[in-house]
């Protein structure tokens, strides 16, 4: 998907006289710089990318180059399951999430201490939608302060950005 926006956002850029030739160059004209603008935003936080989906699809993409995307993909689990308003798929959601990305051993474990670990195990006895809070904090500042910085670096941003 990133490299998809990242290959139509060239295209755009380079040929401006497309837009006119299929009748919506003011529209096209606005997209192109409302997703050039966006683009060049992810860097300004990791909240700014964050926000935006086609930033998490990019960050997403470079995640799985590193073989870390079940980091995004846990905090993206803990966003939706925030959401989910009844009790009893509260509870399922939670020992899924939990058997996933949290257990010992899990198939896609995240990164956490073993503490944040059993603080998290106990919260599922329980399950309100802050039971991965501790957690998903845990696991999006390990994002933001290791992952971000090199995404910002890697060749497919500085990409984008060029193109942008």
């Amino acid at each position: 998907r990133a490299k998809d926006l990242k290959t139509r956002l060239g295209i755009l850029l380079q040929k401006p006289e497309l837009g006119h030739r299929i009748g919506t160059s003011s529209k096209l004209g606005s997209r192109q710089r409302d997703s050039s603008r966006e683009v060049l935003e992810w860097r300004e936080s990791f909240d700014q990318l964050l926000k935006s989906k086609s930033g998490v699809t990019a960050f997403h993409t470079f995640l799985k180059t590193e073989f870390s995307e079940e980091n995004l993909d846990f905090w993206l689990a803990c966003e939706d399951f925030k959401k989910t308003r009844s009790k009893t798929k509260l509870a399922s959601k939670a020992n899924r999430i939990f058997e996933e990305f949290v257990q010992s051993e899990a198939p896609r474990e995240v990164n956490i201490d073993h503490e944040t670990r059993e603080i998290t195990r106990k919260n599922l006895s329980g399950a309100t939608s802050a039971c991965f809070n501790e957690a998903q904090a845990k696991t999006r500042t390990l994002m933001e302060k290791d992952s971000y910085p090199r995404f910002l670096k890697s060749a497919s941003y500085q990409d984008m950005t060029k193109q942008a």
